[in-house]
């Protein structure tokens, strides 16, 4: 390279002019970057709790809106079938989830009274972030540490109207302060999930989540994360924003969103969550993600100044349109469908049609309109979920080679001129085929405060041609299954069941490869060995019904962590054929068995293949002579095996050449000098005297080696004996105890792929406002304390380590020994390693650190409030330990 001071002045300039054009260039490209979408999550109405779910619902042309729940509100005694009726409301219907009472507070680490007190648009976000991740077979522990941005589109609180209610003022403490406002939503995932990245709940109405979705996409253009959560939760909990808005006229009476049709009258109002996860595409493939759809471009602006501060403004929309499509890099009449805001009002409609004519119309050839529809036709206006209703809908559409039909139209809207716009609204499912040409669509939403966003979205690339595998296809394949406890480890065996019953076409490898790689792995495990489907399901069959099965390894993580200790064995193990089945299908094994191959050239007569699988292994032996560096070289590229599954030993032991083994892979002698030794002997090799026992080296017997609960004996399986089936069942029984495993070493060389799988099977108890208010127990004036019970939680302050109170401090440290520890025994028993989590014991505060217990007597009353004040956050921080300690251990604890 020249160095630039040598060069002239003029040439320097024209240097650094060169560097900053291709910096600019670059952050051109960073700024347009495409985007995918690798993982999807969801709950709407009609029993949509999936991308699957939600494909039929849309698939069947379904109506999912109903009355609105008993659970929510009495639709009678606030009905009113006038519209001008105050405090009513005059329409019985809308887009209702069917449960949002029911959480598993223990999966999340939380609390029983801290989920109550905590708003379900949260705990929504919770369950539904965790599915997203896992549909992206991203295993969500894997993301703890890392700079993953979470983004939330959400614009209403009424649960904490509901807690005010049940217990007023003095119920609504710290746990619901935390638990319900808006900010809590996107912090609440991150801290769960262990997330660094930026974290931001946005509001702007109707276009929350798809607002929040290009902020997402800003975050990722700019390298502020990896990955990011994009999200829409909405939850109608109140009557109150439903009477209002029926004063306005907004919503239609019958309670659903006749978008596009003569007799539109407003729209009804829907619940609903959902989540997305994105990457750079460019990372995406890198990682070998499953690619659902790109999102090319998007953009927001503002009405600014329309007709009314709730008057949508058609310029505004044309020109943000534009913006996007431009920016995309995309000609508007290559946009195929535009899943439109389409609320259903009679001014909106039309505004928003005329917009989309005037940005994406130009050029269209007349046998290819351009299609416009709006799932809100089948949710109802899921409001600040809504943009994530409607790009799930392109997503499964572009996936499935099909646009749902729109519904709800009779009469198309004499408002809009059909005639003169080559524009369709497809009223039965239309095919959507993958092409020569990019299938492109766009997706719209206009916030009832102004904010206009429009995400341009476009299929995802062609399935690459199946690369040459690096190693021959694997006899057996490893499928892992956890749980939090036994019941859930069951249930997600049914489901898996079900699935591959339900796709024999799947690929084993890959299902396979997405358990071990793209999932959490709990303290409750089962891990099944299978050829293929057939034998998988055979095998989940023994799991569910609870019988022993040869290809089923079913534990629970030890305590402590199982340690493995390896036995090289020594001549006369060695037999003709041995290690050739790993040889082709373990990419380590190969690589070592080659190197030692050639460093053993120079004192071998033949290549070592060929002395193991050979002419010169004729007749099932190995020449005597040359048995020892064979078997060796085996040894070594079988340990170094183990080493990269993350299988590294605690204690090594071996006898004749595998003494030598064993002072190798020990880190004693060097490779090239054991297999020295090895070659040159007459006999069974040893080790000189001086080396036998070094520290770190056990050549001994086995029987020295008991304090493991693993003996792995390292060399050849009998002749005739499946190695694969002995290697995966060895590594199968290590990781079920907990033993650390490497699933992405392991599957090297296997090909495997991420590919959608059942997600896991929450075990959901209700969790409402009638569990979330605390209610002071009445303290009774001169009497001791011997003990209280505050929400649902004892903190047993009668007699801690034997010491009497009676007006006399209490340890706080021993408070927490006392009424947590037993948890943690409780935990212990449960066989988790709490050493093992990421999470750290929430500490007691130190204004906890002594609390004050004894007879309570005042005039006024003052100790009582200050006694009660303490217990009260006693009880918050015991409740967060043992919400930690439900975490660890898979199963709700005692609270008592």
């Amino acid at each position: 390279m020249s160095n630039d001071a040598t060069l002239s002045p003029l040439k320097q300039a024209l240097l650094a002019i060169e560097r900053l054009e291709a910096r600019v260039r670059r952050a051109e490209s960073a700024a347009r970057a495409p985007l995918a979408i690798v993982g999807m999550g969801c709950r709407f109405p009609g029993g949509a709790d999936s991308p699957a779910a939600l494909w039929e619902l849309l698939r069947e042309g379904r109506d999912a809106t109903r009355d609105v729940p008993r659970a929510r509100w009495d639709v009678e005694a606030w009905y009113s079938d006038d519209p001008d009726a105050p405090g009513k409301m005059n329409v019985r219907r809308g887009g209702f989830l069917d449960d949002v009472a029911s959480f598993d507070p223990a999966f999340f680490g939380v609390s029983p009274r801290a989920a109550a007190a905590m708003d379900p648009q949260h705990r929504l976000l919770l369950e539904v972030g965790w599915e997203a991740l896992e549909d992206a077979a991203l295993a969500p522990q894997a993301l703890r540490g890392s700079s993953t941005g979470v983004f939330v589109g959400i614009t209403s609180g009424e649960y904490g109207t509901l807690l005010l209610r049940h217990g007023g003022p003095a119920g609504f403490d710290g746990q619901c302060l935390m638990g319900t406002p808006l900010y809590s939503a996107a912090g609440r995932l991150s801290y769960t999930l262990g997330l660094h990245g930026p974290s931001m709940s946005v509001d702007t109405a109707c276009s929350s989540s798809l607002t929040a979705l290009h902020l997402a996409c800003q975050s990722l253009r700019n390298g502020e994360c990896r990955w990011a959560l994009a999200a829409g939760v909405n939850l109608l909990m109140v009557p109150e924003m439903t009477t209002a808005l029926c004063r306005t006229g907004a919503l239609a009476p019958d309670g659903r969103c006749k978008t596009f049709d003569a007799s539109a009258d407003g729209f009804a109002r829907g619940e609903g969550c959902g989540v997305l996860v994105l990457m750079r595409l460019e990372d995406a493939l890198a990682d070998g993600c499953r690619v659902r759809a790109i999102v090319c471009s998007s953009g927001v602006n503002h009405d600014g100044a329309s007709s009314g501060f709730t008057v949508p403004n058609g310029r505004a929309q044309e020109s943000l349109i534009r913006k996007v499509w431009q920016e995309g890099r995309v000609e508007p009449s290559e946009v195929d469908y535009v899943e439109a805001h389409g609320t259903g009002t009679e001014l909106g409609d039309p505004v928003e049609m005329r917009a989309l004519v005037g940005a994406l119309g130009q050029g269209r050839p007349a046998d290819r309109p351009l299609l416009v529809g709006s799932a809100k036709t089948n949710l109802g206006h899921c409001e600040s979920a809504a943009g994530m209703a409607g790009v799930m809908k392109v997503v499964l559409a572009l996936e499935h080679g099909e646009i749902p039909a729109h519904l709800h139209v009779e009469r198309p809207s004499p408002h809009i001129p059909w005639d003169e716009i080559p524009v369709r609204v497809p009223r039965e499912r239309t095919p959507w085929p993958r092409g020569d040409r990019r299938r492109v669509a766009a997706v719209s939403a206009f916030g009832l405060g102004g904010t206009n966003t429009h995400v341009l979205l476009a299929e995802a690339p062609s399935a690459a041609p199946a690369e040459v595998p690096s190693a021959a296809p694997r006899p057996w394949h490893l499928l892992c299954l956890s749980a939090r406890s036994e019941a859930a480890l069951i249930d997600q065996a049914r489901r898996l069941r079900a699935h591959l019953a339900a796709r024999p076409e799947q690929r084993l490898a890959d299902v396979a490869y997405t358990t071990s790689v793209g999932r959490a792995h709990f303290a409750r495990r089962a891990v099944v060995r299978a050829a293929d489907a057939r034998g998988a399901i055979a095998a989940l069959d023994a799991l569910i019904e609870g019988r022993a099965d040869p290809a089923l390894h079913v534990g629970r993580v030890a305590d402590p962590l199982p340690r493995a200790a390896f036995l090289f064995q020594g001549l006369g193990a060695e037999h003709a054929g041995m290690g050739r089945a790993l040889y082709e299908g373990a990419p380590v094994f190969r690589e070592t068995l080659d190197r030692c191959g050639e460093l053993l050239r120079p004192r071998l007569p033949h290549p070592l293949p060929r002395l193991l699988w050979g002419e010169e292994a004729a007749g099932g032996r190995i020449d005597a002579r040359l048995a020892g560096p064979a078997l060796l070289a085996l040894e070594v590229a079988l340990a170094e095996t183990w080493r990269s599954f993350g299988v590294a030993p605690r204690a090594v032991a071996g006898h004749d050449v595998g003494e030598l083994a064993a002072a190798c892979v020990a880190g004693v002698i060097p490779l090239d000098e054991a297999l020295a030794r090895a070659a040159d002997a007459s006999g069974a090799p040893a080790l000189p005297a001086g080396d036998r026992a070094p520290r770190t080296t056990l050549c001994v017997g086995p029987k020295d080696l008991e304090g493991s609960a693993h003996l792995l004996e390292v060399g050849p399986v009998g002749p005739g004996r499946d190695e694969w089936q002995l290697l995966c069942d060895r590594l199968a029984a290590l990781h079920v105890e907990g033993c650390p495993i490497d699933w992405e070493a392991f599957a090297r060389g296997a090909e495997g792929k991420r590919v959608g799988l059942p997600t896991y099977p929450f075990e959901r108890r209700r969790c409402w406002v009638e569990d979330a208010v605390f209610r002071e127990a009445p303290l009774e004036n001169s009497a001791a304390v011997n003990g209280a019970v505050v929400n649902d939680t004892v903190a047993s302050v009668a007699a801690v380590n034997g010491a009497a109170v009676n007006g006399a401090a209490v340890n706080g440290a021993a408070v927490n020994g006392a009424a947590v520890n037993g948890a943690a025994s409780q935990a212990a028993e449960l066989g988790v390693d709490s050493r093992s989590s990421s999470h750290d014991m929430p500490p007691l505060p130190a204004e906890l650190s002594v609390v004050q217990v004894g007879v309570l007597a005042s005039p006024g009353g003052e100790i009582e409030r200050i006694m009660a004040e303490q217990l009260r956050t006693l009880s918050h921080v015991l409740g967060e330990q043992l919400g930690f300690l439900e975490q660890m251990a898979g199963v709700p604890m005692d609270s008592r």
